[in-house]
């Protein structure tokens, strides 16, 4: 495999599938932070399904350049695509590669970007190699680039009864009195998922700290407590 048939196969299979039609609303979507070729998510399912079948990396050093070449291609479905392609090998996608996903996060800067980071790269990676993960998320809980911190919250996102509990909560607690609109919401998001897991458990932390919350944080956290 070399970077440049990777690059150029994802090119001409984003170019096939685009749609012109709907490139406008999708870069409207996400308040014009890309250029869009109009690809939506089921279109570039078989494109993804085309980079695991011709395009495995030899090593980490192929997997890394690979990802660097489809993200930095100019429209926003190839910096889709840089991700999902990092995600497809287990062995590469580890807690080592932690500083690449901070970059791409860093780089990314919106929610598209940095919560695919985080479902593809960051969750899995966190579920597999847990201590060494923290490391990073406990640097980047406190980081100024509220994007990181997002992504330290929703660590362990469908992490079901594998959830480090007490580290959830403390992140969360961290965060609580932040103002940043996509921070409330992650908090909501992330107790909100473990609430599938403990109810109880996300109850009692929101009755405990009544006041600390936003009321958006405490509206999503809340949507699947029974009463």
């Amino acid at each position: 495999m070399t970077t440049r048939s990777l690059t150029t196969a994802v090119r001409d299979a984003l170019e096939a599938a685009a749609d012109p039609a709907k490139a406008e609303p999708m870069a409207a979507y996400m308040k014009y932070r890309g250029v869009f070729l109009g690809v939506q998510k089921p279109l570039r399912v078989p494109i993804i399904r085309m980079m695991k079948r011709e395009f495995r990396p030899a090593d980490r050093a192929q997997w890394r350049a690979g990802v660097e070449a489809l993200w930095k291609g100019g429209y926003r479905e190839q910096r889709y695509l840089a991700i999902e392609y990092a995600g497809l090998w287990p062995e590469f996608r580890t807690a080592a590669e932690a500083p690449l996903y901070e970059r791409l996060a860093r780089e990314g800067a919106w929610w598209d970007l940095v919560d695919l980071v985080m479902g593809v790269l960051v969750s899995p990676a966190m579920l597999a190699e847990r201590e060494a993960m923290r490391k990073h998320t406990d640097r980047w809980i406190e980081d100024s680039d509220f994007w990181l911190r997002r992504l330290a919250l929703l660590s362990q996102i469908k992490h079901k009864h594998e959830t480090d509990e007490a580290m959830l909560f403390d992140y969360c607690l961290r965060q609580a009195g932040e103002e940043e609109f996509f921070i409330r919401k992650a908090i909501g998001w992330a107790l909100r998922d473990y609430s599938w897991t403990n109810p109880r458990a996300v109850r009692r932390l929101l009755q405990e700290n009544e006041g600390r919350f936003s009321a958006l944080t405490v509206r999503e956290a809340s949507k699947r407590l029974t009463a």
